[in-house]
């Protein structure tokens, strides 16, 4: 395969699955200039990886994998860095779309929140859950037993709802 071959693959694979960078920039990042970052260091390291994709996994899967190793070392970054720092935009993104309903744009505000609230691993697990991937995808995504997933995400949807009737 030329570099060019190459480089054309790549980029048609990436427009075709950059919703998966934008989920996982939106879900980790909490402003507009650090959502574009993480995005873009996103797509470097899916484009530095990319001469070892193997294609035994679907290309979402392997992508999805190396979104959310960086977005978790990034908020890890992040957290070191904002110990010692006081950060200067607390407002939070609304997601919202322009004709949601004010009752809507609430409810997905606070769903923010509470998925802002969760440890790395759970984050990307519901991340992964609400884009309907397979309990199997999620297994290999993260790494750990689809039992153990089956488990988390019953954990998770149960603490969300308690999350969201206490708000």
């Amino acid at each position: 395969m030329t570099t060019a071959d190459r480089d054309t693959g790549f980029r048609e694979l990436l427009e075709r699955h950059r919703a998966i960078v934008f989920k996982v920039a939106n879900s980790y990042a909490n402003n507009a200039a650090d959502r574009e970052d993480l995005a873009q260091e996103i797509a470097a390291q899916v484009w530095r990886a990319f001469p070892r994709y193997d294609g035994e996994h679907a290309f979402s899967t392997w992508m999805y994998r190396i979104a959310l190793n960086v977005a978790i070392s990034n908020l890890r970054d992040r957290s070191r860095y904002e110990r010692h720092h006081e950060a200067l935009d607390t407002a939070v993104h609304d997601a919202a779309s322009a004709d949601a309903t004010p009752e809507s744009a609430a409810a997905v505000r606070e769903l923010q929140r509470c998925i802002a609230r969760l440890d790395p691993l759970n984050r990307a697990l519901l991340i992964l859950y609400l884009d309907e991937r397979s309990q199997r995808e999620i297994a290999e995504i993260l790494g750990i037993s689809e039992t153990n997933v089956a488990t988390k995400i019953g954990r998770l949807k149960q603490r969300l709802r308690n999350d969201m009737s206490e708000a």
